[in-house]
């Protein structure tokens, strides 16, 4: 009898335990690994063809603005000849010999846009109006009808709009405040498409995807994992930066085959680089650098030469003496001891590069040349790009 209770509970707890190992195993397979965390997207690593952006750029006027617009009479003189120009056209007729334009609420701006992959006509787009002559500001202005070509010179959208500024400029008798760039500013979907970019992309039977960042490793991976996923030959790796896609394979539908693709997991390989800028001592060293056995030491010698000048006067009531300045220098040499050489073994990763160097208490300037000298010693197995 007293060991039934026993019994019982050991026949209950078989089903909890079968329970929680059953559990485990789904949230192992449903949770991603540490490594699957690196891969990325192919739409996120590379470019399709013919899905691409256009630059539009144009010459327009912007007015209403409170004073704050180009000279017209003296300094912008381009100004004036549009503004002329443009009454002209408003059926306004205008005396060039005589005109004595003097408004200040005028401003002559470069208005640029980027023109959408597949934009249809009477689509809307954002554009960037910033200041051509000299105004001060281009707040509360007006962009008048402007324009925009493309690289062709052909007419794609026409600008129109109230202009948003996201700074400001204000002037009192003593002071200025200025506050962002006020001489440029924003007019959200303030062009309209007038003509489309002729490309049909239903009707492609080959199609390329350009990496953004070039590799053999890379390229090849993208074309394993797509002919995994949709079948073999679909992809071929052309050469470091490109892949060709089979569209008639697929079906003949360029769409579908990038919309099933486009979401497939790579993991882009590294080449191992240092990237230096000498202008701002920025160093951005790469996963895969690694350092042969070598030796470093880092000097912290500091000379530092001080002038005291003294002034050198004569004794009261000296009839003879006067005064004159003494030079006096003050020379102090310092030399840490406590910097010694440091060892960097065989093969060493990034986290232990840059570990060493942090022991020598290395900053940005004296690392761009440790990392110069170990790569001119042979030690290390990357390249080094100084901007």
């Amino acid at each position: 009898m007293k060991t039934q209770p026993h019994t019982r509970l050991a026949t209950r707890r078989r089903p909890l335990t079968s329970l929680v190992a059953a559990l485990a195993v789904l949230l192992t397979a449903v949770l991603p690994s540490g490594p699957a965390l690196a891969l990325s997207r192919i739409k996120d690593i590379a470019e399709f063809e013919g899905v691409r952006e256009n630059q539009l750029v144009g010459y327009g006027l912007v007015v209403g603005l409170d004073g704050t617009g180009d000279d017209v009479k003296k300094k912008s003189p381009f100004t004036r000849e549009s503004l002329i120009g443009m009454l002209e056209r408003l059926g306004v007729k205008v005396n060039q010999a005589n005109a004595d334009l003097e408004t200040k609420n005028v401003a002559a701006v470069m208005v640029t846009a980027t023109l959408p992959a597949f934009a249809r006509q009477g689509s809307e787009i954002d554009v960037t109006v910033s200041s051509l002559g000299d105004a001060s500001s281009l707040q509360g202005g007006t962009l008048l009808a402007t324009p925009m070509l493309g690289a062709d010179g052909e007419i794609y959208a026409v600008g129109q709009g109230q202009l948003t500024i996201g700074g400001f400029k204000v002037t009192g008798a003593a002071e200025t405040v200025v506050r962002g760039v006020p001489t440029s500013g924003r007019i959200t979907r303030g062009a309209i498409v007038e003509r489309e970019v002729p490309f049909d992309f239903s009707q492609l039977q080959s199609l390329k995807i350009a990496l953004r960042n070039p590799d053999f490793t890379t390229s090849r991976r993208v074309a394993d994992a797509i002919n995994e996923f949709v079948g073999a030959g679909t992809a071929t790796s052309l050469d470091s930066g490109t892949v060709q896609l089979n569209v008639a394979q697929y079906g003949g539908d360029p769409t579908g085959l990038i919309t099933d693709i486009e979401q497939l997991p790579i993991e882009p390989d590294q080449q191992a680089k240092v990237i230096i800028d000498e202008n701002t001592g920025v160093v951005v060293i790469g996963q895969n650098v690694r350092i042969s056995k070598v030796a470093i030491a880092q000097g912290n010698l500091t000379i530092r030469v001080t002038e005291t000048p003294q002034v050198s006067q004569p004794s009261p009531f000296s009839s003879t003496g006067v005064t004159t300045v003494v030079p006096r220098t003050n020379i102090d040499i310092q030399d840490d001891p406590n910097r010694k050489l440091a060892v960097l073994n065989d093969g060493v990763t990034l986290e232990e590069l840059v570990a060493g160097l942090n022991s020598l208490g290395v900053g940005p300037r004296d690392l761009i040349s440790i990392l110069q000298s170990i790569k001119s010693a042979g030690a290390m197995q990357a390249d080094i790009m100084v901007q």
